[in-house]
């Protein structure tokens, strides 16, 4: 009976890039695409926009606490299981918030999309670089861009659209189908990888990473913009800087720890890791004070100042056609520093006045940070794992993702303490502080340049087998035909 049963043939690497793609768009555009809908669920509920602004934080928060456990469960419980269960909850939690009657119902479901986005992201990259050796992740980059860089810049003015047009509603509904149809693909289609971590689970470690990350994206988000010296504010920040300092001392003398830390210590994992979180800083910076300073100079809109840089998108869309073609001929080294030059010297000329008040300007100057930076950023995301070995691949996924969403608030928040946390709301509002401001960023990225002289020159190659019969599992896209062929 059971030779009746008719199985979907799903080739896994191709199963993984789909239901990765889809997951990974659900998660980075549900990052941003709330933003301007907030005035509209406020209204809707009757209440203040200091209260609808906890959809977001819960939001930020919870993705956050997940991040520090999600090595240990995908190596724990299998990384299929736990993408997959993540993925699930992800796309309950948005079918709640799209249904929800109030404004605590829709708090707490955005609160489970955002640990299960916490969960989603590392252990969806898990899967994705132990399908693919170091020497074909650069084939990649096309994959990696749409969700990573791509849909956190269509966020806003799909929310903006969605819910002029439709409703606020639809900002989650839209996840139903596609984490569905994602998470069926994913049942069929991907293989199961179950590492078994080392000794038992680190109770201290937990307790004292995933608060402190809690705590500290609260105290990053709301500090600038409320008072750094609002009991809530500085105590989440004091607290959570203690117990980060707490659980770094642990996780290097603990001899099973939650987070490997020691692997920051590989001369490219640990370079591309810091250049994970300047980047972060950077261009979460930038994208933050820039629309601000557009407003100040031009008095324009809000909409018209987000849409300002959605340029950008186009930009990181070409960036991955450059890595994919140059990265194999000049190497992570060569290619990254330049990238990161020219977009520090494009973040500063955002500052000089004169050039906020001419619209082309700005669209090809965000057009031209989408290029270099993208191509930068994706640079270190292919190559940084090459000395990575698939035991340890779930937990450096997570530290990385760690880092990368730490630095990212606190490029927003240093922004925001640059111009005193306010925000423009008339045409005549100094534009001095903006500019300062962007100026921190071209910084950040100008700093960065220092670090990717660490990467490697030359770009990961394949193994030298005569037979790629031969090559261990997952060694080469002819290996896995081979496979095929015999099974």
């Amino acid at each position: 009976m059971s030779g009746l049963l008719i199985r979907p043939r799903i080739r896994p690497r191709v199963a993984v890039v789909l239901v990765y793609t889809a997951a990974m768009c659900m998660n980075g555009l549900d990052s941003t695409i709330v933003n301007p809908a907030l005035y509209t669920i406020a209204g809707d509920f009757g209440r203040p926009l200091s209260a609808a602004n906890t959809v977001e934080t819960a939001f930020l928060v919870a993705l956050a606490v997940g991040l520090p456990v999600a090595g240990w469960l995908g190596d724990r419980f299998g990384t299929k299981r736990v993408f997959l269960g993540s993925l699930t909850a992800f796309t309950v939690a948005s079918a709640v918030c799209g249904l929800a009657p109030d404004l605590n119902t829709l708090v707490v479901a955005r609160a489970v999309q955002g640990l299960a986005g916490g969960l989603l992201t590392p252990v969806g990259m898990t899967l994705l670089f132990r399908a693919f050796p170091p020497h074909e992740r650069m084939k990649l980059a096309k994959v990696l861009i749409v969700p990573t860089a791509l849909m956190p810049a269509l966020g806003p003015p799909l929310g903006g659209l969605l819910t002029e047009h439709l409703s606020w509603h639809w900002l989650f509904f839209v996840n139903v189908p596609i984490g569905t149809a994602a998470v069926l693909l994913g049942v069929f289609g991907l293989r199961e990888h179950v590492e078994g971590p080392e000794g038992e689970f680190d109770v201290l470690g937990f307790w004292l990473a995933t608060p402190a990350l809690g705590l500290l994206t609260y105290a990053l988000g709301f500090g600038p913009s409320q008072g750094w010296t609002r009991p809530a504010v500085a105590v989440s920040a004091a607290l959570g800087a203690v117990l980060l300092v707490a659980a770094v001392l642990h996780q290097v003398r603990a001899k099973t720890p939650l987070l490997r830390l020691r692997l920051l210590a590989d001369r490219v994992y640990g370079s591309a890791s810091a250049l994970a979180g300047v980047t972060a800083a950077g261009l979460m910076g930038v994208l933050f004070v820039f629309p601000l300073l557009y407003q100040a100079s031009l008095g324009a809109s809000a909409l018209d100042a987000g849409l300002s840089v959605f340029p950008e998108a186009v930009g990181l869309m070409l960036a991955s056609q450059v890595v994919d073609r140059l990265l194999p001929k000049l190497g992570p080294r060569l290619l990254t520093v330049p990238a990161l030059l020219v977009a520090a010297a494009v973040f500063a000329t955002l500052a000089i006045p004169g050039v906020a008040e001419n619209a082309w300007s700005v669209r090809g100057l965000m057009f031209l940070i989408g290029l270099v930076l993208g191509t930068a950023v994706l640079t270190v995301q292919i190559s940084g794992f090459e000395s990575i070995g698939p035991a340890d691949m779930g937990q450096a996924m997570g530290l990385f993702q760690i880092v990368r969403t730490l630095g990212g608030a606190l490029g927003i928040a240093a922004c925001a303490a640059v111009i005193g946390g306010g925000h423009v709301t008339e045409a005549a509002a100094d534009p001095g502080p903006y500019r300062t401001a962007v100026w921190v960023t071209a910084a950040l990225v100008a700093a960065g340049a220092l670090i990717a002289l660490r990467l490697p020159r030359e770009a990961p190659q394949p193994p030298p087998f005569d037979d790629e019969e031969e090559a261990p599992p997952g060694e080469g896209l002819a290996a896995d035909e081979a496979r095929a062929v015999k099974g």
